[in-house]
């Protein structure tokens, strides 16, 4: 019987524990770090925008470059680490699609270390000769590294036009 209520006693304590855990709040974000995060999004955006162009420099300066980032953008795919990544950014500055992508509605979270955004992305690509309208749902994750705030996950809708 001492077992069962030994046992009773550690699962109502473990539930409690988690009950408290569920309606903790993470300790706010500083001003600073909302304005550093705010500066981070513009330049992933300036970085696309020059991927674009055949530009893949500003990519390399915004994102992490450790092993665990992550990319899931519009043409598809998974890719982890910086290595596949890069690879993925480099070869989508190659093809110089051109056009032009803003964020539209978006949201910030930021913690102490990590930061997400969810947003649209409108603009256009050009593709063959064709303007193509662009108008999908992202979801960003920054990490603060060495007190800034670096890239580290990217999650776009896929774009019909680029998965053909």
């Amino acid at each position: 019987m001492r077992n069962k209520t030994t046992i009773g006693l550690f699962i109502f304590l473990l539930a409690g524990a988690g009950m408290m855990a569920v309606g903790t709040k993470a300790a706010p974000a500083s001003t600073e770090d909302e304005k550093a995060v705010q500066a981070a999004v513009t330049q992933f955006h300036d970085a696309l925008n020059a991927l674009f162009t055949g530009d893949v420099d500003l990519m390399k300066r915004v994102w992490s470059h450790a092993s665990d980032v992550t990319y899931m953008g519009p043409t598809g795919g998974f890719r982890v680490g910086w290595s596949q990544v890069l690879a993925n950014w480099e070869k989508q500055a190659a093809m110089k699609r051109g056009g032009k992508v803003t964020p539209k509605d978006m949201r910030i979270t930021v913690g102490r270390d990590i930061a997400v955004t969810h947003n649209y992305e409108q603009g256009d690509h050009r593709k063959d000769g064709k303007t193509e309208r662009v108008s999908i749902r992202a979801t960003n994750v920054f990490r603060k590294e060495a007190g800034n705030w670096k890239m580290i996950g990217h999650h776009t809708d896929l774009l019909p036009f680029l998965t053909k």
